[in-house]
């Protein structure tokens, strides 16, 4: 293999992989991808995240709530993702963030689940995964307020589709960028153009499966970690480097930032 990836950011809990779980780490590990980092959404999709973890020596997990499944969470159910926050399997907290698309959730009690996930990812000195979804000016407001807390923020906005400068103010507090599978579509020419100018050491690639197939599988309704190669091919030619460097840079940002677990 002449280089090998790192999926930062797949749901591989979800119901669209319980078929054939086995065989989708297999193809992943077939086309090099080193290691996958499944993120939790609930209390029972975090521990099955965890429980990935300890099956798949390959595998990674995250836990959180989602900030569009917080209005179910039970009254205890943060409590118990801090439990599973101490496991050595477990190396982010999230997803967390915020979300004006959907309207599942309260935004308060929204915002008050993204100020609590990023104090226990402080309080573990765990990376956090920031969801962000038709609401940038309001995250970059929650970020501010915790950089001010607690310094330079350990965490990665995930499938980021912001522009250049909304990029640049992440950055500037610390935080890595993750693109997925919308880099590559046919009408992203700011996205990538976005892509282009991320520091080297603060790029991430991942696929939000089974979410946002990348071209050329966007027909492929299912999204799954070995995809992540069309997405690291397409930094790559953006970036103007070749596919092994691109691999290589981001893999070792992944190893660094996540770097709790085997």
């Amino acid at each position: 293999m002449d280089a090998t990836l790192v999926d930062t950011h797949a749901h591989l809990d979800h119901e669209d992989f319980e078929l054939d779980r086995e065989a989708i780490v297999a193809r992943a590990r077939d086309v090099g991808v080193c290691r996958i980092v499944a993120v939790g959404t609930t209390l029972s999709s975090s521990r099955e995240c965890v429980r990935l973890a300890r099956q798949f020596d390959c595998v990674h997990a995250a836990v959180g709530i989602h900030p569009n499944n917080a209005a179910e969470a039970a009254p205890a159910d943060f409590g118990s993702i801090t439990e599973l926050a101490g496991d050595s399997h477990v190396v982010a907290i999230g997803e967390t963030g915020l979300d004006r698309h959907w309207e599942f959730t309260p935004f308060d009690l929204q915002r008050e689940y993204f100020t609590r996930h990023i104090r226990l990812a402080v309080e573990h000195d765990l990376p956090f995964i920031v969801h962000m979804r038709d609401c940038e000016s309001d995250v970059l407001a929650a970020l501010r307020e915790a950089h001010a807390e607690y310094g330079d923020l350990r965490g990665v906005m995930h499938s980021f589709t912001g522009d250049a400068e909304l990029a640049e103010q992440f950055l500037a507090l610390g935080l890595h960028i993750s693109f997925a599978g919308m880099v590559t579509f046919k009408r992203s020419d700011e996205l990538r153009r976005c892509a282009a100018t991320i520091p080297a050491q603060r790029l991430l690639v991942e696929t939000d499966a089974p979410y946002l197939s990348p071209e050329p599988l966007r027909k492929i309704r299912r999204n799954e970690p070995a995809f992540v190669r069309h997405t690291a091919g397409c930094l790559a030619e953006v970036r103007g480097v070749s596919f092994a460097e691109l691999a290589r840079q981001t893999t070792a940002n992944a190893l660094q930032l996540f770097r709790r677990g085997r």
